[in-house]
């Protein structure tokens, strides 16, 4: 029934956009006190990233988030929200605006935090970052910009993902079975390499970018401050992009 409304409303344009590659998008976000959020919301083209209505949905979308706690994108659409004459959901608004503006537009993912300090740093519409913190909100704010720039994918060795070791460890055994040194050479080459990307990865181990004669952990313990988790998206990664 949903669907016979919308065809009526919109003629097709929202059921035949559906299927088209959302690989462009901006990031936003919504920070009140303790409690924020992080959202990509991806269109086809970047100039509708420039778009008043899709920058209005996507900051609204992050305000919602942070306000209402939804446990996913589903419930997150469902939420009221009104806008260019569309509502009274977000999802509605959503699917109002593919067929004013004519692309489709996703909800990709989103974080949410709460019950911590937080610091944001967006770079353009293209990046963004969340840093929860205890501490100086300079430093947190300066790691939020670090990280963005560096793009580390965990706090500490420790804590990088093991599909991303393992995929590093291949491509260190393949250099190394290329070199055709002896296989204790080789095992060293390959720990080695795998031991240089977890420091490069890792924000604590990265030299920081606004002084790199140290690195990210003693800047922030000599600032008394402490990062407790982070969040990048960058538009668009790891999206099949048509060219």
């Amino acid at each position: 029934k949903a669907e016979e409304v919308l065809r009526v409303k919109l003629g097709t344009k929202a059921g035949k956009a559906a299927s088209r590659v959302t690989a462009e998008g901006v990031v936003a976000s919504s920070i009140s006190g303790s409690t924020g959020a992080l959202i990509e919301v991806n269109c086809e083209t970047d100039f509708v990233t420039k778009n008043d209505s899709f920058l209005a949905l996507a900051q609204a979308a992050a305000k919602l988030i942070a306000q209402h706690k939804p446990a996913d994108v589903a419930a997150l659409g469902a939420l009221p929200y009104s806008q260019d004459g569309f509502g009274p959901t977000l999802e509605d608004v959503r699917k109002g605006l593919i067929g004013k503006i004519g692309e489709n537009m996703t909800i990709r993912r989103f974080q949410r935090y709460t019950g911590s300090k937080l610091a944001s740093y967006l770079h353009g519409t293209r990046i963004g970052v969340v840093v929860e913190f205890e501490g100086d909100d300079t430093a947190a704010k300066d790691v939020a910009m670090h990280v963005a720039a560096m793009k580390p994918v965990a706090l500490t060795s420790n804590d990088v993902p093991a599909e991303l070791i393992e995929r590093e460890r291949s491509v260190a055994t393949a250099k190394a079975a290329e070199s055709g040194k002896p296989a204790d050479i080789a095992a060293k080459m390959i720990e080695g390499s795998v031991q240089k990307y977890l420091k490069e990865v890792s924000l604590f181990n990265q030299p920081f970018v606004k002084n790199d004669k140290q690195t990210v952990e003693q800047m922030l313990k000599a600032a008394g401050t402490t990062i407790k988790s982070f969040t990048l998206y960058v538009v668009g990664e790891g999206i099949e992009k048509k060219v």
